[in-house]
């Protein structure tokens, strides 16, 4: 990314993540504001953490790091949010992985799924907006066949985008799609192919299951497809979107994650929670509905925007 579009991201990164540091960096001032940095306030920073949504675990991994590195005198809200954003970073560094189309696999397939309401069918054309724009072949696949409208989204995205869609009328089986798509992007010599699900609510079985029918079934074309399966994660659902990933797991083996509506939400700490949690690569972050609003994640600029700094923690 060049310097231009780099300053151009991160201002819209911090714009989209405001309501989350707002919440977080205001109740760090409103806690440590003419305090030592003691047992008691360590506690009340704590709960403050677990109520921006970072969870109970990284709440405690950050305060403890906080008693281990601050100051014992009394302490400025920018000096904690600096620390802060330094041991959130740590944490996020080991995910933040963008996806990596393989050039041995042409075509790379990936598989895209999520709950119903994730902005899934909009990150997928997002992404092909991207890799197109990196000079990559692109072929979607509209599996979503239980709504019209998710097929005409995709349609209109791979128009603006440049990307072959592969779709059926509605109703039409999302395996035999799959298929017909990923044979056409082998016959196109495409560098990508994303795969569109229905969004499915993580507790109906049957629909979970269909899942995994779609993936046996591009394994019959290409042993080793799909060779990522994402998880569009919707940053406002807080918590439950640990559940999400604990219940998707169990279906398909996913590689990764994209969180998405982070503008619009107070729990983009959420974030932090899943990393230490799960450890899946978080391959990228949506901050708004324009195509240039989904990015590959950078651990070190979140981090930063989460706590309401103006430049990377050192």
């Amino acid at each position: 990314m060049n310097e231009e579009l780099k300053r151009s991201w991160l201002g819209r990164l911090r714009a989209g993540l405001g309501r989350s540091a707002g919440r977080l960096g205001g109740g760090i001032a409103d806690i440590v504001r003419g305090k030592r940095l003691d047992a008691a306030t360590l506690a009340e920073l704590e709960d403050a953490l677990i109520a921006a949504d970072l969870g109970p675990a990284v709440a405690a991994r950050l305060t403890a790091a906080l008693s281990k590195s601050a100051p014992r005198g009394e302490i400025d809200d920018a000096a904690v949010r600096r620390l802060l954003a330094a041991e959130i970073a740590a944490i996020l560094v080991p995910v933040a992985r963008p996806l990596e189309p393989n050039p041995a696999n042409r075509p790379h397939v990936v598989l895209v799924t999520g709950v119903n309401g994730t902005g899934k069918t909009t990150t997928i054309g997002k992404l092909a907006h991207y890799y197109t724009q990196r000079g990559k072949r692109v072929v979607l696949a509209a599996g979503d066949t239980f709504r019209a409208a998710a097929i005409e989204q995709l349609q209109v995205w791979g128009r603006r985008a440049g990307a072959e869609v592969v779709a059926r009328a509605p109703g039409s089986d999302a395996a035999g799609l799959a298929f017909e798509a990923l044979e056409r992007a082998k016959a196109t010599n495409a560098d990508l192919l994303i795969v569109d699900t229905a969004g499915r609510l993580h507790n109906k079985a049957d629909l979970m299951a269909e899942l995994g029918k779609i993936t046996r079934v591009l394994g019959k074309l290409d042993a080793s497809a799909p060779h990522d399966v994402l998880l569009v994660l919707d940053a406002t659902t807080g918590q439950n979107a640990l559940r999400q990933v604990e219940t998707f797991r169990e279906t398909v083996k996913l590689t990764g994650l994209v969180v998405t509506k982070l503008d619009g939400t107070a729990k983009g700490g959420v974030l932090v929670a899943l990393a230490e949690k799960f450890g899946l690569p978080v391959v990228a972050i949506g901050v708004g509905e324009g195509a240039e609003d989904l990015r590959p994640f950078e651990a070190a600029s979140f981090a930063a925007s989460l706590l309401g700094l103006d430049e990377s923690p050192a």
